[in-house]
């Protein structure tokens, strides 16, 4: 197969891949509307629709290197995660904060796992046209903006309690970083402890609120919702801190991108052929993207909104509609 992808083409998508996928604003929304709204080569080499591009390959590699990345962000975490699973086998029962969390994240990828497995193929074909998918990314925002602007008592009061904390523990450390100049190392200590807090909190929630937070994944199959955007409203509604459900959305998405990369891994084999020097350029960027993007938002989600987000996709939705309706 002669090459479809430029390196320009795979440099711009990886990078936008790599950071959409994290923030709120859907990432195969973008990967639809960015071809068509520039037009040219890129609407015919980057057809997310068509099922012998060699887009398709392109966008597996993609999705691969930013749950890769996703796993070194996170890697403490998913250690403990992973080994609270084989000692929930080995010891036949359910008991400690790892083991209860590693139920959760499977028990809430199911359902989003068999709907993407029945029906991948007809949700990207119908849904993954540039005017539906700037249609989805409006419907985006405006999911973005209610998930704030009604949040529950129970989310807020959480938000309350953990900035409390944090001020409390913030206090101990620069009081700490004081008396013993090691302000990097503390700080770290500081950060794994918040972690391991996050998850005793999201373990209290139990198995069946995890099921209906990473249901809300279902939706992030239509181009132009974004899948940690509406885990974190689902989380938000079911009375987790804005901080918490970022955590959760983020560990949920791991293992639900890297088994949509591997479950296509055959077509960056048998699709991928004259392509793999931009597929691994785009896939290096995404991967870096996605780990920046990771890393700036778990430190944003502790003070700050969806607002934003919700702004951007409701304005570069319309925008799109408006110029692809009149181009």
């Amino acid at each position: 197969m002669s090459s479809h992808l430029t390196y320009l083409e795979a440099s711009v998508v990886g990078l936008i891949q790599g950071v959409t996928e994290l923030f709120p604003v859907s990432s195969l929304g973008h990967n639809v509307l960015l071809p068509a709204l520039i037009g040219g080569s890129w609407a015919s080499d980057l057809s997310v629709g068509k099922a012998e591009s060699p887009y398709l390959a392109f966008i597996v590699g993609l999705h691969v290197a930013t749950a890769i990345a996703l796993l070194i962000y996170f890697w403490r975490d998913w250690i403990r995660i992973i080994g609270g699973f084989f000692t929930s086998l080995r010891d036949r029962r359910v008991e400690t904060t790892d083991q209860k969390l590693a139920w959760m994240v499977i028990l809430a990828t199911i359902p989003v796992g068999l709907v993407g497995l029945a029906f991948e193929h007809e949700f990207r074909v119908l849904f993954g046209k540039p005017i539906r998918a700037a249609i989805f990314l409006v419907v985006n925002g405006v999911i973005l903006y209610a998930g704030e602007r009604f949040r529950t008592r129970a989310s807020l009061r959480a938000d309350e309690e953990l900035a409390a904390e944090r001020e409390r523990t913030e206090g101990q450390a620069e009081r700490g970083h004081a008396a013993h100049a090691s302000g990097q190392r503390a700080a770290r200590q500081l950060e794994l402890s918040r972690a391991v807090q996050a998850d005793e909190r999201l373990a209290v929630a139990g198995y069946l609120q995890a099921v209906v937070i990473g249901s809300a994944q279902i939706l992030a199959l239509l181009a132009g919702i974004s899948r940690d955007g509406v885990t974190m409203v689902a989380g938000m509604f079911r009375g987790l801190s804005r901080e918490d459900a970022a955590r959760f959305a983020f560990l949920l998405a791991t293992p639900v991108i890297l088994a949509a990369g591997a479950l296509k891994y055959n077509d960056l084999i048998q699709k991928g052929h004259g392509i793999y020097g931009p597929i691994l350029v785009g896939s290096l960027l995404s991967g870096l993207g996605a780990y920046l993007s990771v890393r700036y938002l778990v430190k944003y989600f502790q003070t700050r909104t969806l607002t934003p987000f919700a702004i951007y996709c409701v304005l570069f939705g319309l925008g799109s509609i408006i110029y692809l309706s009149v181009k």
